[in-house]
Formats: C-alpha cells, sequence, structure tokens
C-alpha cells in the first residue's frame, strides 16, 4: 500500500508558473519536480499549468491554473509559516514578498520571537516571517 502524503496545494487563476518562478527564486534548494502543461485539445488553454510540482526548502507544494474563475482565493488563516536562520534572510524574504502585495503584521517583535512580520504577496498567497527566539 502506497503511503499517505500530504502537500500544499495553490491554485491560481493563470499566475501559477509566474508565483511558482517567483517562490523558486526567494528560497534554497528549490526546484521543479515535474510541470504538465494544458494541450491545444484543453481543457485549459494551451501552455497554462495544469499541475506542478516544486520544492521549498525540502518542502513539497504543488500549483496549478484554474481555468475557471472562482468566488475564492488564498485567505491568511491558512499561510506559509517561514522560521527564518538570521535577521538578514527574514529581511530579504520580507521585502520581496510584500512588494506588491499587503503588509498584515509589519516587522516587529511581537513577544513571540525576535522579530516576524505577515505579508500577502502579489499573487495573495501568505506567509509569516519569524526570527526564533
Amino acid at each position: 500500500m502506497a503511503e499517505q502524503k500530504i502537500t500544499t496545494f495553490l491554485m491560481f487563476e493563470g499566475a501559477a508558473e509566474e508565483a511558482m518562478n517567483f517562490y523558486l527564486s526567494l528560497f534554497d534548494d528549490a526546484k521543479v519536480v515535474s510541470i504538465q502543461r494544458h494541450r491545444p485539445e484543453g481543457p485549459g488553454p494551451e501552455g497554462s499549468v495544469m499541475t506542478a510540482v516544486f520544492t521549498l526548502a525540502g518542502r513539497e507544494f504543488m500549483c496549478s491554473d484554474s481555468f475557471v474563475h472562482h468566488d475564492f482565493s488564498f485567505t491568511p488563516s491558512v499561510s506559509m509559516f517561514v522560521d527564518c536562520p538570521d535577521e538578514a534572510e527574514l529581511d530579504r524574504l520580507y521585502a520581496a514578498l510584500s512588494e506588491g502585495g499587503a503588509v498584515l503584521m509589519g516587522l516587529a517583535n511581537y513577544g513571540f520571537s525576535r522579530k516576524f512580520g505577515w505579508v500577502n504577496d502579489r499573487f495573495g498567497v501568505s506567509w509569516q516571517l519569524n526570527l526564533p527566539a
């Protein structure tokens, strides 16, 4: 019997490959594992991402481009939580991920870590960036 596996899945409407490549550029040990594209016969637009698997810092993610518009998107109630090894890395990620996005909690010491920030990136994905105590 196959081992059960849980993978974070991110659904976009036309920006899956752009978002994936952006995330790959930010994290060490990041790579595309596989990518399947829609063919000319569909069902989505030719060349768009049907499913892609990628890793960030050893964690596996999946993404796709939905060819159907949905009345929902990402919400901060589910977010990527990143423990950063040092303040420079936290500051770098915070700047990159907040550019074109929205700051939910600015960089500060909120009492549970030395420095913390929470942002929605330009694709709507929520990131909590933490410098552990």
